[in-house]
């Protein structure tokens, strides 16, 4: 019936397209992927960092002595514990015991995020404790009633900070199982990404909905025991969980990076990153590279080729309410196009018109994501929730879909091309712009690695293009001579590198304020149109 008004042979290629295989997933928790390998090799590296190792034998200990500490401190199976924390060792006891005790972790970097940002996600997220390092103690804002457990590096301790007891039964005393129990469609661990009013929306994404990504093709990346998996992004940014929990549950060992990353890079055996984080990286340094995914946002081509001529190279794409990605792609540099490609096992993605009606294929529409990838949905926040998740007309039953504003198209082999963002449309002129389009054209001029298009005022659009000796007289005409004239740049500013968040990454708010305060400099260096 959701089908009527396609042709049969668009509504035959929305099924084919559309729908991931479906596939068995062998672990439903996915701590018990980590506890299994535990077993299986306990004597190999589970992780280094800054010279210090520890094996999976060593790390599962560490991890079941905190979950124990977690439910003496009142934890029980479906609360959510913070963790606060910076790259490190006692980051991964901290993930792992929190699962074990049957919680989901709320990651942050205590060391970049600010006081208002971490007492806002402890309020949300309704946290009873917070783990954290000793060294950064005094930087959680606790509210009353939250409780504070440091793990100790080098004593391997859980120690009590705020008075409250900690130690021996705690305030369960003896009604908790030694074992928190989780089910599928509890949390994993609680996101908060950036929301239209200013303040973060913490997603809760599920143990179903993590178990599988990492635990079926093309998700697992092929990690297994003696590869070497970097670990270089921020631990709130959902990629940060694909490179950490695919490591640990398929058996690698997990490279913790210092300040460089890509020292880091020189030697791991597999990279999960931005382009922007990806960008950084030298291929020639990396001989060991043998799989690379990229997602977060839009990869240059140029990037896209250079990886792939040496490595499996997987442009993926996904929300954080869609668990990391939920389609990739496997590119190689002769294809014709860079695209996000197919919906991964068990999931579905439909393009649909504003009003959520299945488009032809090859027409552009809004990218719509079904199956197990879809999250819990808002902490706190119903109305958003109700907005973003809507009943699932094509698979039926309790499933939902999630409207990732994503904009998109199939190409007639069935991929998925990524067309920028319906929140990413500006009007300029009066006239309808997607800026990725115009960064689309800069990328593929000879030499320039990045680019970037923002919407200046009512009138105008600004690009950045790095590096910086990037021609912009020729920038602007390569955008002149393939769309329309609204769509060119008034000012095409060279960079010798784009600013990045803490999430790895393109800063747009940064280039924006660069934008608006720098037409003198751009008028002297010759690069505003007229």
């Amino acid at each position: 019936m959701h089908l009527d008004h396609l042709t049969p042979r668009d509504r035959e290629l929305f099924r084919r397209f559309g729908y991931g295989p479906a596939v068995r997933v062998p672990y439903a928790l996915v701590h018990h992927a980590f506890e299994q390998q535990a077993l299986a090799v306990p004597d190999a590296v589970a992780a280094e960092h800054r010279g210090a190792t520890v094996t999976y034998a060593e790390l599962n200990r560490r991890a079941e002595r905190l979950a124990g500490r977690l439910r003496c401190a009142g934890v029980r199976p479906g609360d959510r514990v913070g963790l606060f924390v910076r790259r490190s060792i006692p980051m991964l006891v901290g993930l792992l015991g929190t699962l074990k005790a049957g919680a989901a972790y709320v990651p942050q970097d205590i060391g970049l995020a600010p006081a208002a940002q971490l007492r806002h996600v402890i309020r949300t997220a309704a946290t009873r404790v917070v783990l954290t390092q000793r060294e950064y103690a005094h930087r959680v804002p606790l509210p009353a009633g939250v409780r504070h457990l440091v793990e100790v590096d080098e004593a391997d301790e859980v120690d009590r900070l705020d008075g409250d007891g900690l130690d021996g039964d705690g305030p369960a005393g003896g009604g908790f199982a030694r074992h928190g129990v989780a089910g599928p469609d509890d949390g994993c661990y609680v996101l908060f990404t950036s929301g239209t009013t200013g303040r973060p929306n913490g997603v809760t994404v599920t143990h179903r909905n993590v178990a599988n990504i990492l635990f079926t093709e093309p998700g697992s990346l092929g990690v297994r025991p003696g590869l070497r998996v970097a670990q270089l992004l921020n631990i709130a940014f959902d990629m940060a969980a694909w490179e950490i929990l695919g490591c640990l549950s398929h058996g690698g060992t997990l490279v913790i990076r210092g300040k460089d990353i890509a020292e880091t890079a020189r030697t791991a055996d597999v990279l999960v990153a931005t382009p922007t984080v990806l960008a950084s990286i030298d291929p020639a340094t990396c001989p060991r590279v043998r799989a690379v995914a990229v997602a977060g946002e839009p990869c240059p081509r140029p990037l896209a080729d250079l990886w792939a001529g040496r490595c499996a190279f997987h442009n993926a794409c996904g929300p954080t309410e869609t668990t990391i990605v939920n389609t990739m792609q496997r590119h190689h540099p002769d294809a014709e196009l860079l695209t996000i490609g197919r919906p991964t096992p068990n999931n579905a993605v439909y393009v649909l018109d504003e009003r959520r009606r299945a488009l032809p294929i090859g027409e552009v529409g809004e990218m719509w994501a079904g199956g197990d990838c879809v999250s819990a949905g808002y902490l706190g926040d119903d109305a958003l929730t109700a907005e973003r998740y809507a009943p699932d007309p094509y698979l039926g039953g309790d499933h939902r879909m999630f409207r990732t504003r994503d904009l998109g198209r199939w190409t007639p082999d069935g991929e998925l091309e990524h067309l920028g963002r319906t929140d990413d449309q500006v009007k300029i002129r009066g006239f309808r712009v997607e800026p990725d389009a115009v960064s689309a054209v800069l990328e593929s001029l000879p030499g320039c690695a990045r680019a970037v298009t923002l919407k200046r005022d009512a009138q105008h659009l600004v690009s950045f293009v790095c590096p910086q000796d990037v021609d912009p007289v020729a920038a602007r005409g390569a955008v002149a001579a393939a769309l329309p004239y609204y769509c060119v740049p008034s000012a095409v500013l060279p960079l010798a590198a784009l600013p990045e968040t803490d999430r790895g990454k393109i800063d747009k708010a940064a280039l924006l304020r660069l934008a608006t305060g720098d037409t003198d400099r751009a008028a002297r260096v010759g690069v505003v149109g007229a």
